[in-house]
């Protein structure tokens, strides 16, 4: 059903009176329903003070009945044309960062509205701050991960490789309740653990490797994310040891730091310093954190670029690395929610080095 009060909050962050969204996650979001339009158009049209307007194909007809008002589109209708009817032109619209040329040159042409801005940071920011339901239920998705994760490590075993593990995975969420993936799984072993977006393949495992899961499912709509790394059959080297205590403690100084006024910049800059003084700054080669929620990436980020301030409701990852093919690649992400008063880690899968058998 539609969601009033998220409508409500995108318009007060729009600086304009009416926005069309085409984002399916966005729609997702603000009506309840997933519609997946292919090349065709998909819109929600809100507009202050007036009844928000859902425009699809004819091919994704259904009866249920959101509260809202459903106009269905031919493949041979003018879309431009449509919307002129329900847009106010003297307005100036926003529309989102995904609408596609085809369909928003014919509006520029056709002269639907008096001038059009980028709306996407209101429904982005909106997205952002979750609410207690969905906080909820991304607790609940982060609890499943947790419990998956006592699973994956279980899997490891002499002569087996990366895509072998990944592939068994789906089925371990499946059986605890999740739905999907959150994206798709990476599993590494030894050196294709220091590339930090590593796709799995036929690498074997072999004694002394670190095996690096970065794994999400995806529960009632609604996404987790969290990254172990553990070691096989053999307890870690000294410096691999200095490395990995450099990653957990650059994790765990991060997320005490979060709190409601604190600027995302300065989190990653909590976890950064500690690894450049450990003499491994070069090796952490990317941001902090990302925000999570229908996306396992969505709008903001934990990085030195991202100045905003943390807000209670946000929901956002805690990811520290170091990648280095001659000693180890490591990492450790939890997903972190910001209170009232500071924050709270929502998965609780132990930091400790493990040594799998």
């Amino acid at each position: 059903m539609l969601n009033i009060n998220r409508i409500n909050r995108v318009l007060a962050e729009l600086d304009c009176e009416q926005m069309l969204i085409t984002d399916p996650n966005a729609i997702f979001y603000l009506t309840g329903k997933w519609i997946f339009p292919g090349e065709r158009f998909l819109g929600l049209l809100i507009r202050q003070g007036e009844e928000p307007v859902l425009y699809l194909n004819e091919l994704f007809r259904f009866e249920e009945n959101l509260g809202i008002q459903k106009i269905y589109i031919k493949d041979t209708d003018n879309i431009a044309s449509l919307l002129a009817q329900k847009v106010n032109h003297h307005e100036v619209l926003g529309v989102d960062k995904i609408l596609e040329a085809k369909f928003l040159l014919p509006m520029l042409k056709m002269g639907i509205a008096e001038d059009y801005i980028n709306g996407s940071l209101a429904v982005d920011h909106t997205r952002a701050v979750k609410d207690e339901q969905e906080i909820a239920v991304m607790r609940e998705s982060s609890r499943i991960n947790d419990k998956a994760m006592a699973l994956f490590k279980k899997l490891p075993h002499e002569g087996c490789t990366e895509k072998e593990l990944a592939d068994q995975t789906l089925a371990i969420y499946q059986s605890l309740g999740a739905e999907a993936f959150s994206f798709e799984p990476i599993v590494a072993f030894g050196k294709n653990a220091a590339d930090p977006h590593h796709m799995p393949d036929n690498t074997v495992l072999k004694e002394g490797d670190a095996v690096l899961f970065d794994v999400g499912c995806r529960y009632q709509n609604y996404c987790s994310d969290m990254t172990r790394t553990f070691f096989y059959k053999k307890e870690p080297d000294e410096i691999q040891k200095k490395i990995y205590n450099l990653v957990r403690r650059a994790n765990e100084a991060a997320e005490e730091y979060v709190r409601p006024g604190v600027r995302l910049c300065d989190i990653d800059a909590k976890a950064r310093d500690i690894i450049t003084a450990g003499g491994y700054g070069a090796d952490f080669t990317h941001r902090l954190g990302h925000f999570i929620g229908i996306q396992d990436h969505e709008y903001g980020d934990v990085s030195a670029a991202f100045r905003d301030e943390a807000v209670p409701g946000n929901i956002f990852s805690i990811e520290p690395g170091i990648y280095n093919k001659e000693i180890l690649g490591c990492r450790i992400e939890d997903l972190i929610l910001v209170t009232d008063d500071g924050s709270e880690v929502i998965n609780h899968y132990p930091h400790e080095i493990e040594v799998i058998e």
